[in-house]
């Protein structure tokens, strides 16, 4: 049995009336390249975010380690970023399996990284607000 899982997959852009979605296995050069993405938040990446981050780093793995402490957290706290996630859903019986939950990125910065590895946290989808987006001044 073959299974290979498609990492496209995971790499997606969405939008509704009131936030866009993002699926975490980009990275921001993948993001700075998809011309769908809006042209704003492109901005924001070559302009703010490339100074703490380095553009081959995926969603996941920066949302994961994102500190509350830098300059690439506090845009996207003026962002209303928001970060879809899977978890066990019993941390201590790992068996259960898992469940969704939706952070902002202040409840999940104050998440150390050994605190996600034991509840099996897993990053899915960054979710921006289109009028924190449109709002956006640094």
């Amino acid at each position: 049995m073959n299974n290979i899982v498609n990492e496209d997959d995971f790499k997606y852009y969405m939008q509704d009336i009131e936030r866009y979605y993002f699926g975490a296995r980009y990275n921001y050069n993948e993001l700075l390249n998809n011309e769908m993405v809006p042209f704003k938040f492109k901005t924001i990446i070559t302009k703010y975010i490339k100074d703490d981050v380095d553009y081959d780093t995926t969603l996941e793995s920066h949302l994961f380690y994102l500190d509350h402490t830098k300059y690439d957290y506090r845009i996207y706290k003026q962002l209303k970023a928001r970060v879809r996630v899977s978890q066990y859903k019993n941390p201590d019986n790992q068996s259960k399996g898992f469940k969704e939950k939706i952070y902002t990125v202040e409840q999940l910065s104050k998440i150390s990284p050994d605190e996600k590895v034991r509840q099996g946290m897993i990053i899915r989808e960054l979710i921006l607000s289109k009028l924190a987006l449109f709002g956006f001044m640094a």
